[in-house]
């Protein structure tokens, strides 16, 4: 037995030694899942098995960076360093790179961030000649990411009647021929954005049979972490890949699947012995992170959920404190009274602040946190803050890095003809993309051969576009013969950035400049150790083409820069996911702020609520503190709040109830009904109380409490109370799909239901 198996529990070296054939791993949360994950591979690497052959797929690039040293100090350097391990997005743009050619695309094709594209969907709109807010792009490129993770292309949306009648009804009809466009130029530009990466490989794995089979054959075992995030396009591809000979050795926990909003589909998890009959299933349930008071409330509020695959998690842990519980008049006396328990338990335990996690649901609800630590002068950090590479500075350098290895980046080239000033304006710029568009090719290509694509401009704004395409020119000449470090460093000081921040007297300049050094600091780094190996590709080891694809595809979890202050951590609990304090306090536990107001109307969506509060509570080691409060600010209105359903599903032996008695939640009809239409694909529209047929609008004088009525946008409600006469009649409503309204009659259009 090789030696590193000694330190694995029986259930863990059981999972980790079986590798032939289909088999899933359901590991509870702090049951050493990971551990399993980098052993196996360690194992089949001690086996003879060829690095090469191995596929290892995580969803953050800082784990799987973990894992594979992790590994290479179990096997070595050499076995280690070669296995396929990564990101889905990483791996699957590192295949892209090698046969992307197939879809027509280079192998120096750009990924387009966050930024780029909302850029992208403003122009866009702008050019159709679109109001922005009745399309705003972050509604309509999360239209487009969600059609791209069920692999709907632009035809196929187009196609289908479905959200073709969502977008109709939300009166935005013109989204399948935004769609059209925007994948028009993402093409034009060589540039896809994160979603194409997974749909170009299904794509590329769909059309072409001798792609697919290649490898096929080179994977012979497929390890996949976190499976019950897998979306509709991750779950085909792997599926894809492991057909040829099955073995397959899936990772996660169904009660932690806790992202249907970006497509995560928990149906993967729960239907693998569907996919694969003859598959072993593994149970890790020994909880290595929590107290038994932590383990016990947290199986107590699971074992709710009817969707899940059965498991007992236990500790041989110490039994811990009891479970805090702070109630609280207002989210501001909340605030104080978290903050005042984080200062009395530190001096009292001599704790770090870094030791505290405050969770919540929302990410508004760190304004009364926020305010109380700052009162108390507890230092604190909100996770998933700006990141070092979204900075202005850096953002401006990179487009010429970008440019550098590819020109048709029209994103990256609007960026780099403003920055620094070339005296190239607006109006130019748009005579350039007018052009371009007319003779359908890239930005670039007008630069370039502006007679040929009757650009009128005069000779001056010519020279200077000449200027410029001879610069970026040059880049890219370096950019693919040098090392990455010394083409950046050319490139900072000739694009002429370093010149501008230099001659900046602005405060912000000298810490612009900082960020810069930091950024080639960075990039000296990678050229020493060389980028991550890509296989038929190797001249490109070490050059700025690698370097700007491991940036782009960075994630929140990979960009925390500042880990190791020490500072409460203030996140949301999906952020929350993966990581672990001896502290953690979990605010705002009411009735329609967790769980959420939008979870109310299908059993699958408040299933996935308890799931993240399970999440929630099992992120804690020592003690987990619950707290809500009574009233609370929303939209400006004073709402009453009643405790969440979650606080009643723990038994009230584990909680530690000071002064105030943890009540029961009102069981209002409305809140607890047991709705069971069965789970709809996240795409389509749910089904709602917004689609129940109304009446005409009732006078308002005929509208008493009690009765059932409609709204035109809340939906199905009842009212609670009417208060007031003629013009300034008002009414509290209860809707199903929004919560509690307040009102005024003679424009709210409210209809009487029938029974």
């Amino acid at each position: 037995m090789e030696e590193f198996l000694k330190h694995l529990n029986k259930e863990q070296y059981d999972a980790v030694v079986n590798t032939e054939g289909p088999m899933m791993v359901i590991a509870g949360a702090g049951s050493g899942k990971t551990r399993v994950l980098t052993y196996k591979v360690a194992y089949l690497l001690s086996r003879g098995v060829d690095p090469f052959r191995i596929l290892a797929l995580t969803f953050t690039n800082k784990a799987a960076r973990e894992m594979k040293e992790r590994v290479m100090q179990l096997v070595g350097e050499g076995e280690g360093r070669n296995v396929w391990m990564g990101t889905f997005h990483s791996i699957f743009a590192r295949i892209l790179r090698i046969e992307g050619y197939h879809l027509g695309y280079p192998s120096n094709y750009t990924i387009y961030d966050t930024d780029d594209v909302k850029r992208l969907m403003k122009q866009i709109i702008k050019e159709m000649d679109l109001d922005p807010k009745t399309y705003s792009p972050s509604y309509v490129l999360a239209r487009i990411s969600m059609a791209k993770s069920h692999l709907m292309s632009p035809e196929d949306y187009a196609e289908n009647p479905d959200v073709i009648a969502v977008d109709e009804s939300s009166r935005k009809p013109f989204i399948k021929d935004i769609y059209k466009k925007y994948n028009e130029r993402l093409k034009r530009s060589d540039a896809m954005d994160f979603d194409d990466l997974l749909f170009n490989t299904w794509l590329l794995f769909r059309t072409f049979d001798d792609v697919l089979y290649k490898y096929q054959k080179r994977f012979e075992y497929i390890l996949v972490d976190e499976y019950q995030d897998t979306n509709h396009a991750q779950y085909l591809i792997i599926k894809q890949l492991a057909a040829n000979n099955e073995n397959i050795c899936v990772v996660g926990d169904d009660a932690q699947s806790i992202y249907a909003f970006r497509g995560a589909n928990i149906a993967n998890i729960l239907n693998f012995k569907s996919d694969y009959p003859d598959y072993k299933l593994f149970k890790l349930e020994q909880n290595y992170r929590s107290t038994k008071t932590i383990v016990k409330a947290a199986n107590q509020v699971i074992r709710n959920n009817r969707d899940q695959i059965k498991k007992t998690v236990w500790t041989d842990n110490d039994e811990g404190p009891l479970i805090g519980y702070i109630y609280a008049g207002s989210d501001s006396e909340e605030g104080k009274k978290v903050a005042e328990s984080i200062f009395e338990t530190r001096m009292n335990e001599k704790k770090p602040h870094s030791h505290f996690a405050i969770l919540y649901r929302t990410n508004a609800q760190s304004r009364a946190m926020e305010e109380a630590l700052r009162k108390k002068n507890i230092p604190y950090r909100i996770y998933g803050g700006l990141s070092f590479y979204q900075r202005k500075e850096i953002k401006d350098l990179l487009a010429y890095f970008r440019l550098a290895v590819n020109q048709k980046d029209e994103e990256a080239l609007l960026r780099a003809l403003g920055t620094p000033s070339k005296g190239i304006g607006k109006t130019t710029v748009e005579k350039i993309n007018v052009a371009a568009d007319k003779a359908g090719v890239s930005l670039w290509e007008v630069i370039n051969y502006p007679d040929r694509y009757g650009l009128n401009v005069n000779s001056g704004t010519l020279r200077r576009l000449e200027n410029f395409a001879t610069m970026i020119s040059s880049f890219s000449v370096d950019a693919g013969k040098k090392d990455a470090f010394t083409a950046a460093n050319n490139i900072a000081a000739q694009s002429g950035l370093l010149k501008m921040y230099r001659e900046d007297d602005a405060p912000e300049a000298v810490s612009r400049l900082e960020n810069i050094e930091e950024l080639l600091n960075a990039i000296k780094e990678f050229s020493e150790r060389g980028a991550e190996e890509a296989e038929g590709d190797l001249e490109s080891q070490g050059k700025l083409a690698e370097f700007m694809q491991e940036v782009a595809l960075l994630t929140d979890a990979d960009t925390d820069d500042d880990e190791d202050a020490d500072h409460v951590t203030l996140m949301t609990v999906h952020a929350a996911k993966g990581l672990e304090f001896p502290y953690v306090y979990i605010v705002g536990l009411e009735e329609n702020l967790f769980p959420s107001v939008q979870s109310l109307t299908t059993r699958a969506d408040l299933e996935e609520e308890r799931r993240l509060f399970y999440v929630a509570l099992t992120r804690a080691q020592k003690k987990v503190t619950l707290s809500h409060a009574e009233t609370r600010y929303r939209w400006g209105q004073f709402d009453f709040a009643e405790p969440s359903r979650f606080l009643d599903e723990i038994d009230e032996t584990l909680i530690d109830k000071p002064k105030a008695r943890l009540r029961k939640p009102v069981k209002n009809s409305s809140l607890n009904e047991d709705y069971r239409r069965p789970p709809q694909r996240e795409f389509v529209k749910k089904e709602t109380a917004e689609n129940i047929p109304a009446g005409e609008p009732a006078n308002p004088d005929d509208l008493q409490p009690g009765m059932q009525v409609s709204h035109p946008k809340f939906g199905a409600g009842k009212i609670i109370s009417v208060e007031g006469t003629g013009p300034n009649k008002k009414a509290v409503v209860f809707f199903r799909s929004a919560g509690q309204k307040n009102l005024l009659l003679r424009f709210a259009k409210l209809s009487v239901l029938n029974g």
